[in-house]
């Protein structure tokens, strides 16, 4: 048994290695991060919902979950609803009942202590002032605009906040709740505090320069600024003794603030807070939240490691334990840990996606650990108030309704369609016991989500994923099958599946027909080695000859091979106007623009981006514009001509050049298929864009509803 741990353990013998936080021993190097999730209950107590979601993390074998933020004074200082909260004796009830949850798997728990300060604007709605050092510079940047009309409403609420300038007697009631908080997380089982001193919060406010304004001794040079922090830590201490551990999680730097926290100011900081009886550092970063692209490059970073060097740079001036943070790849992890870099690496995004992460690299199944997409479903959510979720893992926010799931075993299923939707229930259906039998018109599995993979490299891992998930099973793979109510009848099943995604037709746009013009399918087509009587007419020999060739070598299956070539060529001119600019037009447009082409995209409605998650359109939008692509929204009376894409917008009639247009819409539901299949006398389901464009997550929490049940996967 102790040969066979050490050889699981080979892979990443670093980040399966036990470790120490002050008194307490961590099984493991993977940490929870705090994650705001609203999956506490109204009144700020831990209910059914936030036990499950972090008793399912400990199951899968996290060393220690850190909460989400615990409010030290709420209700005010809350900056989310369904915040949990830990500033009363009669929360206690609720917070030993999550301790015990977590304890019962072996994992650890702390509690994040938190009080949202200048961003409480939750706690705002309720008539709460925001506590700060000093009155905030006013509200500047783009954030605003990238918010659909619908988000706005949901994000802004009704009220103008209103800036409480804590006086001395303020501080001394903040630094008494921080420690009576601590106080309560001790005597509910937790396993030790987190100080959230990072993220614009009331601590980070006033260590801030670009927020504290102050001339006394809260203010000025750092190690005034750092006052309060250091308070903090010395009541919380006071209040818990010197065996409970204790941290600060601190910003090492501001990004986009022309006056804000450096990382020299931030490993300063960290050697106070040693000094002060700190037991470890986590290292985060925070941002000028005016720029919209800023709110996925800070704290939750799109780049990968963004803040590893920072969290490196800070272990080398400290002796107690650096906690890292931030979009790492496990084999990267195993070579930072193995480096010294930092002690324990906390985990969020990729946890979400699978909680069983740590449990399977333990069991040396890394292969089978469900890929994070990193399309922003889960931090979305916060800036619409609601619940948090998953586009891959559809049991999240929902895991004290598991219990509910109700799936069939013993019948057989044939599910048609081989995209996300269709690869998802069949495997949730064969691994339920289930006969299965997957048909799909293709020569490989995939449908779009092949295209949607080849645009944006994440998706690619979640294809991977699905793929090697169909082959692992039992499940039948019909491909190059073209589905009829015959052939489906004639295999006699039980029930059917039906995935076979949207329907694209070209809008009414005159000029649609004209040889330069492109739609979304044709385009998938030709990168991916197909063809149609619609691309022989519209492409030369070359185009042709290249497609059955790459079709002909497997090349063109090969994802990553066509990403790279199509770096050095494309049957598409220089010009290129995308007309629609939605999820499909937006993300086709930076994978033109990544290769050369000079693209303008035109959307009729009056926002771009619809279909891609706040975060990240925020920072496609933002990134497509440093790149000059044209963004043109609202615009009218559409009209394709050999030399570009003429329209009017604000009344003012316009052209884009264009050498090729590229259709990006008229997608639209589409259940023919199936209202046949019903007609026939079977048992149908449809799931997926079939039933109208829901992009991953609609087909993956599709799937999963028509295997469990809407009781275990309700509508969102």
């Amino acid at each position: 048994m102790a040969k066979q741990a050490a050889t699981l353990r080979g892979t990443f013998p670093h980040i399966l290695a036990k470790g120490r936080i002050g008194a307490m021993e961590l099984a493991n190097r993977l940490l929870v991060t705090a994650m705001g999730v609203s999956l506490a209950e109204a009144d700020g107590t831990v209910g059914d919902a936030l036990v499950a979601y972090h008793e399912t993390q400990a199951r899968g074998g996290a060393a220690m979950i850190v909460t989400g933020v615990m409010g030290v004074a709420w209700p005010v200082g809350a900056v989310q609803p369904k915040q949990s909260a830990i500033s009363d004796d009669r929360f206690l009830p609720g917070l030993r009942r999550l301790t015990d949850a977590v304890h019962a798997h072996g994992a650890r728990i702390a509690a994040q202590l938190h009080h949202g300060g200048l961003v409480a604007s939750h706690s705002a709605q309720d008539g709460h002032p925001l506590w700060g050092p000093s009155v905030p510079d006013p509200f500047s940047g783009d954030f605003p605009s990238y918010f659909l009309p619908e988000e706005m409403a949901a994000f802004a609420g009704g009220v103008v906040p209103q800036v409480k300038v804590l006086e001395q007697a303020d501080i001394d009631l903040a630094v008494r709740q921080y420690a009576a908080g601590a106080l309560r997380a001790q005597r509910a089982g937790f396993d030790g505090v987190e100080i959230h001193g990072g993220h614009g919060y009331l601590i980070s406010s006033f260590l801030s320069p670009s927020t504290n304004k102050r001339n006394d001794g809260y203010g000025g040079p750092l190690e005034n600024r750092a006052r309060l922090m250091l308070e903090v830590l010395r009541a919380v201490r006071g209040a818990v003794g010197a065996d409970f551990p204790v941290w600060v999680k601190l910003d090492s730097a501001e990004f986009g603030k022309k006056v804000g926290t450096t990382l020299e100011d931030a490993k300063q900081v960290a050697r106070m807070l040693e000094a002060n009886g700190a037991d470890a550092v986590t290292v985060t970063a925070y941002h000028d939240v005016g720029q919209g692209k800023l709110h996925s490059g800070s704290n939750i970073p799109h780049v990968e490691e963004t803040n590893i060097p920072a969290a490196a740079a800070i272990k080398s001036v400290l002796t107690i334990p650096v906690i890292a943070s931030g979009r790492v790849e496990m084999p990267r992890a195993e070579a930072h840990l193995a480096a010294g870099a930092y002690d324990f690496l906390a985990l969020g995004r990729k946890l979400l996606a699978d909680p069983d992460l740590p449990r399977k690299l333990a069991e040396g199944r890394a292969d089978a650990v469900r890929p994070c997409i990193y399309c922003y479903t889960c931090v979305s959510t916060a800036y619409t108030r609601n619940a948090v979720r998953c586009a891959v893992n559809p049991a999240l926010g929902f895991e004290a309704l598991q219990g509910q799931a109700n799936a069939p075993t013993g019948r057989h299923y044939v599910v048609i369609g081989g995209g996300p939707g269709g690869m998802e229930a069949a495997r949730r259906l064969d691994a339920a016991g289930n006969r299965v039998t997957l048909i799909e018109q293709g020569d490989r599995l995939g449908g779009t989500l092949r295209f949607a993979g080849l645009a944006y490299e994440p998706n690619e891992r979640l294809l991977d994923w699905l793929r090697a998930e169909i082959e692992a099973s039992n499940v039948r793979v019909m491909l190059k099958t073209v589905a009829s109510v015959e052939q489906v009848k004639a295999l006699m099943p039980d029930a059917v599946i039906v995935a076979t995604g949207a329907r694209r037709d070209l809008p009414a746009i005159p000029g649609n027909d004209l040889p330069h013009v492109f739609s979304g399918d044709d385009m998938r087509k030709m990168m991916l080695g197909e063809t149609s009587d619609d691309i022989k007419r519209k492409t030369g020999l070359v185009t042709r000859m290249a497609t059955r060739l790459g079709a002909a070598t497997g090349l063109t299956a090969n994802l990553d091979f066509v990403r790279k070539a199509t770096h050095q060529w494309m049957p598409l001119g220089e010009r290129i106007v995308i007309i629609g600019g939605e999820l499909v037009g937006v993300e086709l447009a930076e994978f033109l623009v990544e290769r050369g082409r000079q693209v303008t995209v035109l959307e009729e409605g009056p926002k771009l981006g619809r279909g891609l998650l706040l975060v990240r359109r925020m920072r496609l939008l933002s990134e497509l514009a440093e790149h000059g692509v044209g963004l043109v929204a609202n615009a009218a009376d559409l009209r394709i001509a050999e030399d570009g894409v003429h329209y009017t917008a604000d009344g003012v009639a316009q052209m884009a050049p264009a050498d090729h247009v590229i259709v990006a819409k008229g997608a639209h539901g589409d259940t023919a298929l199936a209202d046949a299949l019903r007609g026939a006398g079977l048992d149908v389901t449809t799931i997926g864009d079939c039933n109208g464009v829901s992009y991953i997550e609609g087909a993956i929490r599709g799937a999963a509803r028509a295997v469990l049940g809407e009781g275990a996967v309700p509508q969102v």
